[in-house]
């Protein structure tokens, strides 16, 4: 498992961290770099139970942690993962039901975000952990997407914040194994967008959990 290479030497940053598996991976990865996790309440259905994990993970870890809320999003933007959306679709993800679940520029107001706060605690780099298996659906996910926002970022810090995406050319497969091999429990993780009392085993975050995690997930699923 190769390391990242930071900004500069000794450099800490902020971790956008939602409580997913994903973002989980990357705390426990780079726990020794980062100097705050911010987490955005912004009106999803599963937003609640995402950030239990991600306070219960920060804590455990003697780690930073702060919420920001963007009520907005919910009440001016339009997507079904959000509260006042409509049904989150079920079975594997679709061209059509991965666009009703998608929020509009929503990695770009978070990175945003994320880098006033990085630059406004003397930190020189955001992380994000968006991946590959995101990059066809979800268009603030992809590559290009992170080069730009680094740019910005970059730029619009007077150069002293950077964005690093180092899952970007990983599946969820890959990250999974990753998360193994650091020793994470994962099921102190939230993927299922439906954001019931259980995952619900049946919405497209939820298959792709499970076969990212299959031969060694410890997930409670509904179904």
């Amino acid at each position: 498992m190769a390391p990242f290479t930071f900004p500069h030497q000794g450099s800490r940053g902020v971790l956008v961290y939602s409580g997913g598996m994903d973002s989980t991976t990357l705390l426990h990865e780079c726990k020794d770099r980062i100097a705050l996790c911010v987490s955005f309440n912004y009106g999803s259905k599963h937003n609640e139970r995402e950030l239990v994990y991600a306070q219960d993970n920060c804590r455990s870890l003697g780690m930073r942690h702060q919420t920001v809320a963007l009520p907005f999003v919910n009440e001016l933007f339009r997507s079904n993962l959000l509260m006042s959306g409509g049904a989150i679709p079920e079975g594997d993800y679709s061209k059509k039901n991965l666009k009703s679940t998608i929020v509009p520029f929503r990695n770009g107001i978070m990175l945003s975000i994320a880098a006033g706060l990085a630059e406004s605690n003397g930190l020189s780099f955001i992380m994000m952990a968006n991946h590959k298996s995101d990059h066809e659906g979800y268009p603030d996910c992809r590559p290009t997407f992170v080069e730009a926002m680094h740019l910005a970022i970059f730029e619009g810090s007077g150069r002293l914040v950077s964005l690093l995406a180092p899952y970007t050319n990983l599946d969820k497969r890959e990250i999974a194994l990753r998360a193994r091999s650091l020793g994470v429990d994962l099921s102190r993780s939230w993927s299922c967008y439906k954001g019931g009392e259980l995952h619900c085993g049946i919405c497209s975050t939820c298959l792709e959990r499970k076969r990212s995690l299959e031969g060694f997930d410890t997930t409670s699923y509904s179904s």
